[in-house]
């Protein structure tokens, strides 16, 4: 062998070490992520098992009248400059602290925005009392801001322990404090404790875990492209983010707090705790993603095995969730939330088809297609505020079935537009999320057969009679040899995961 053939072949042994490596300190950090985050859907479950009894409708639907005008204005405060930050292939120490100074910068001219504001935001919904809500979440704003970049340097480093031993920690402690505030009676002002307190700590555990402290900021230092890689991104969450709220925006003018609260509390039921595993998984998936990019065949590879791994575990769960909403609400809620069954059920739709359409975004992001980005964004919410407008004329149940039908319409187009630009597997995504979606029908079919016929029985027998008849589901659907293909590869995931945090990092 010669000089050359032995340096080609040296290369590609360390290109292979390489990705071996950092496959296993991606699946590592997912199994890490995924057990942190799950400690925290508990605690957020608990909470709102206890809050739903302590605090009226009209609380969540009061935060939420607040939330949903003024949460629009944080992603300004963001700018796409954490992602900007995690996604580049270099980023020096001033670069860092640039972008933290222009975040923090952002948050404190957010706040005062939001403060000053507080007047039309109460006019427009004639409800005085927003004013004071209002000038209380302000300052969100600024303690986000402070955080930022922390948090996009954490997950830049992949240290998915310390993030997860942040988001479990704040969350608790925001528990805490909405809880003794609840039993004061201190009303929708414990919520409003609740996200301020989360934030605080948050931002006081991610300065420790990342271990530096900001310098001033420099000029000499360009942080241009970071910029123009943000601003688009952030153009697209906004656009994202108003049809994503149109349903709260719309129930709050038309039918009141009180429907509003519960809509928010079945979202919150579905969505929180989703977002809480879907967040952690974009954190996995897109440095992942970012290192693979000259790598096309593995490139598709994983992403390929992304969606699948979410469809059989997350989106079937997603579909248990759906067949037996009616005691899961009475046991989560509460008697007085009944009218929240059909609106989990349809929104557990959507959440599952939406969740499929993420293996997308992890292409936009670690690609850099923001524009190519926000020109889908504009679709997929154009889709959704149509479906949202016609919905809401019938009612608290027309917005939920609206919410389900949107992604339901835009899923198919995510990876065609895609496509244009990028090389993805569409077709074997295309088939692959068809199969997941027939596949947890028939999981949700048979939950809710149970779930119809044992409402004489106590509600947590109903639940564990409907988890088995979706057990059943699952299993019995392996007898399909393609199903049991694609179960026995994300077995195949999950038992190298279990693997690798044995294994010594690379």
């Amino acid at each position: 062998m010669s000089d050359k053939e032995k340096q080609r072949a040296a290369a590609a042994d360390g290109q292979t070490e390489h990705a071996t490596g950092l496959g296993r300190q991606a699946i590592r950090g997912a199994a890490v992520t995924l057990t942190g985050q799950g400690a925290k859907i508990l605690i957020q479950i608990g909470s709102v098992m206890v809050l739903a009894r302590l605090l009226a409708p009209e609380a969540y639907g009061l935060l939420v009248m607040v939330t949903v005008i003024i949460g629009v204005t944080d992603i300004f405060r963001d700018f796409g400059l954490s992602s900007a930050a995690i996604q580049a292939p270099t980023l020096s120490r001033q670069e860092q602290v640039n972008l933290f100074w222009v975040n923090t910068g952002l948050g404190a001219i957010l706040t005062a925005l939001a403060w000053f504001s507080a007047p039309l935001l109460a006019e427009f919904y004639g409800r005085p009392e927003l004013i004071s809500l209002t000038h209380a979440m302000a300052f969100m704003f600024l303690i986000n801001g402070l955080a930022t970049q922390y948090r996009a340097d954490l997950t830049r480093r992949m240290l998915f322990r310390r993030l997860a031993i942040t988001e479990v920690v704040s969350t608790l402690a925001g528990v805490v404090v909405a809880v003794s505030l609840a039993l004061a009676n201190y009303g929708v002002w414990a919520l409003i404790a609740q996200q301020l307190t989360q934030v605080t700590v948050s931002l006081m555990l991610v300065v420790t875990m990342a271990r530096w402290l900001p310098s001033w900021y420099r000029r000499h230092t360009s942080i241009r492209q970071f910029l123009g890689f943000g601003w688009r991104l952030a153009a697209s969450q906004v656009v994202n983010y108003v049809g994503n709220n149109m349903d709260n925006l719309l129930l709050g003018l038309r039918i009141g707090a009180a429907p509003l609260g519960i809509y928010n509390r079945s979202y919150q039921l579905v969505m929180q705790p989703l977002g809480q595993i879907r967040g952690p998984l974009n954190t996995v998936a897109i440095p992942v993603l970012s290192r693979l990019q000259s790598e096309d065949g593995r490139y598709q590879s994983f992403l390929a095995r992304g969606q699948m791994a979410i469809g059989y575990t997350i989106v079937a769960g997603l579909a248990f969730v759906a067949g037996t909403a009616g005691p899961l609400v009475n046991i989560a809620l509460g008697d007085r939330w009944g009218e929240a069954t059909n609106v989990l059920r349809l929104l557990a739709v959507a959440g599952g088809v939406t969740t499929l359409s993420y293996a997308a975004y992890w292409v936009y992001v670690t690609k850099g297609l923001m524009s190519h980005l926000l020109h889908y964004t504009f679709i997929s919410t154009a889709i959704r505020i149509t479906c949202v407008i016609i919905g809401v004329q019938f009612g608290l149940l027309g917005v939920a079935a609206a919410m389900a039908a949107a992604p339901m319409i835009a899923w198919p187009l995510s990876f065609w537009w895609l496509s244009r630009k990028a090389s993805i597997p569409v077709r074997k995504l295309w088939l692959g999320g068809i199969r997941i979606m027939l596949f947890c029908g028939v999981i949700m079919a048979s939950s809710m057969a149970v779930e119809s016929t044992t409402n004489h029985l106590p509600d947590p027998l109903r639940v564990g009679l409907g988890l088995a008849a979706a057990v059943t589901g699952y299993l019995g659907l392996l007898i399909i040899p393609i199903y049991r293909r694609d179960v026995a590869g994300v077995i195949s995931v999950i038992r190298n995961g279990f693997r690798s945090r044995k294994a010594p990092p690379n």
